[in-house]
């Protein structure tokens, strides 16, 4: 009975502590997320920061490293804007061809399917009628989030700190590290540095991996997308290869944008079998080709605890979750597989086959 007691209050300590950290994280994003973006890209500037360091001082190294982050995220903001600019431009025209297929569309779905037209009808008055009850939401969601100007200066706030936060990371690295040496006893600090350097190495192993992939997704996605004329074809290879940088549903959003921007907008078959064998041809590199050599085994991570971390990361922070969720599971792994005592968790979370599993 006792034994019985005993789970019961772990079991509920356990989900109640599962419960309020992530309660936490949830809202200590505003916080949080500026602040791990900036430990994950501080990592990727280190080799670099490193090398300057060598001719000049580590503060005036690591503003320089922090200022070219910077600039190089100015560049693919404009370079993003400019084609969206064209998009917003291009937009009515794109409507005006997309009516069409939408009418034959809905007269599919009356012929083919249980659907009748009144039901299309009601669905319509359905969505009117929405949009005037959404005067009266979007009343509370006003007094919500008050202003829009405020979310703007919050992003941009948000934006601006977190290159602050790799400029004092980068500098005061080294007071961070001897205060990590500092917390263990002496006889563990061979192996807490090991686990230090390793865990730095993991990030800006895997980004640099990705960044390659990214680079190398959307040249073969603006060749095949180009020949299939597709319209705005720049923007959406950018697109849809900066979204591979999500797992898994990364790609599939990006296949989604360029059917409904490509497709449906001309109506062509030939434009849905180009669309098709461009993404087709690019995850086949993508998968058998780059990401065996460029990244390989850069994140120790097993593929169904990636995909769980993806989706907790997304429900926690958003996007911005998904992306750093990878990296940060990849850190944890590291750290845990170098804990003696948290070992066996590490191996649960790493690629590498579990002792038992060796031996059956």
């Amino acid at each position: 009975m006792k034994r019985i007691q005993q789970l019961t209050f772990y079991f509920t300590a356990f989900v109640l502590a599962t419960y309020f950290l992530f309660l936490g994280l949830v809202e200590a994003k505003a916080f949080l997320a500026p602040f791990f973006t900036a430990i994950i890209l501080s990592l990727l500037m280190l080799p670099l920061a490193r090398k300057m360091e060598r001719k000049i001082s580590r503060s005036l190294a690591a503003f320089l490293s922090s200022f070219l982050l910077f600039l190089l995220s100015v560049v693919f903001i404009g370079l993003v804007s400019i084609q969206m600019k064209q998009f917003v431009e291009d937009w009515p025209q794109i409507k005006e061809k997309m009516q069409p297929k939408i009418e034959k569309l809905k007269n599919f779905a009356v012929e083919k399917t249980p659907l009748k037209e009144d039901q299309l009808k009601t669905s319509k008055l359905l969505k009117k009628s929405s949009s005037t009850g959404s005067k009266k939401s979007s009343i509370k969601a006003s007094k919500a989030s008050e202003n829009p100007l405020s979310k703007i200066f919050g992003l941009l706030g948000n934006y601006l700190l977190t290159f602050i936060y790799i400029f004092f990371m980068l500098t005061y690295r080294r007071r961070l590290k001897i205060f990590l040496l500092k917390i263990f006893p002496p006889h563990k600090e061979k192996r807490v540095n090991i686990t230090i350097n390793k865990s730095a190495q993991v990030a800006p192993n895997y980004l640099i991996g990705k960044l390659i992939l990214m680079g190398v997704l959307a040249i073969l996605y603006s060749v095949g997308l180009g020949i299939s004329g597709v319209n705005n074809y720049i923007l959406i290879s950018l697109l849809a290869a900066l979204l591979s940088i999500i797992p898994y549903i990364g790609n599939i959003i990006g296949f989604a944008i360029a059917v409904a921007f490509g497709f449906l907008s001309s109506g062509n078959a030939g434009t849905l079998i180009g669309i098709t064998l461009t993404f087709a041809i690019a995850q086949f590199v993508e998968s058998y080709v780059m990401e065996p050599y460029v990244i390989g085994d850069k994140v120790d991570v097993h593929p169904f605890i990636v995909i769980l971390v993806v989706v907790i990361g997304n429900l926690v922070w958003g996007v911005i979750g998904m992306i750093l969720a990878i990296p940060l599971m990849g850190i944890l792994t590291v750290i845990l597989l170098h804990i003696k005592e948290l070992h066996p968790l590490g191996e649960f979370f790493s690629k590498e086959k579990l002792d038992t599993e060796k031996n059956s």
